[in-house]
């Protein structure tokens, strides 16, 4: 028998950059103004920490001006952040001295974070850890919204960028992909008028219920 399983969708976003202190700080701004377009508001102070240190970890470890990547991606109800570096050596926590300026990254990831970790890949290695999303700000609607609008746009040859406002380059192909289930639904002999009543109607149920 063939079936088939029905899966959250995942969001994701690649952020390259170098490790030195303007960048960190650039950084941390691109980050959590995606996870407010993302609708993921809740946790960006705590996020924004978190990126900080990851960020700092390339620029005291690797060096400055190292090249390395950010990635945030949701996972179920967490959010994962990663930082990819050329590097292969793998960081340790070191004893937790109050007096130490360095070395107590790792604490405070173990310490904010869900879980963390680091692992080797191709080109160096990464380090990562997950928070949970924060369920009074979590729209999942948004979410699937945004990740429907961004599978839609790279099977146009578009790309979603980072920066911006929050309707930057969504309004256009939010448009285009209503247009084009109107014209799927028209297809299949139902009435796009009656298609877009029910949209409105079932909207302004969960709207008021929310």
């Amino acid at each position: 028998m063939f079936g088939y399983e029905v899966t959250e969708p995942q969001l994701r976003c690649v952020l390259p950059f170098e490790a030195a202190p303007t960048e960190v700080s650039l950084l941390r701004k691109a980050a959590t103004a995606q996870l407010k377009r993302w609708g993921m508001d809740g946790n960006v102070e705590e996020v924004a920490l978190l990126i900080t240190e990851l960020a700092t970890n390339v620029l005291k470890h690797v060096g400055d001006g190292a090249s390395a990547t950010l990635i945030l991606e949701t996972r179920s109800e967490r959010l994962r952040l990663e930082v990819h570096d050329k590097s292969r050596v793998v960081p340790s926590p070191r004893g937790l001295d109050c007096a130490a300026e360095c070395g107590r990254g790792l604490h405070l990831l173990a310490t904010l974070a869900l879980d963390w970790g680091t692992e080797h890949t191709a080109g160096g290695k990464a380090v990562w850890c997950e928070v949970l999303l924060d369920p009074a700000h979590y729209c999942r609607r948004i979410a699937r919204a945004v990740a429907a609008l961004s599978g839609y746009r790279r099977v146009r040859g578009q790309a979603i960028t980072p920066g911006g406002r929050k309707a930057a380059g969504l309004e256009e192909p939010a448009i285009e992909l209503i247009a084009d289930l109107l014209h799927w639904t028209t297809s299949l002999g139902c009435d796009p008028d009656d298609v877009l009543d029910l949209a409105q109607t079932y909207y302004e149920a969960q709207a008021d219920a929310a």
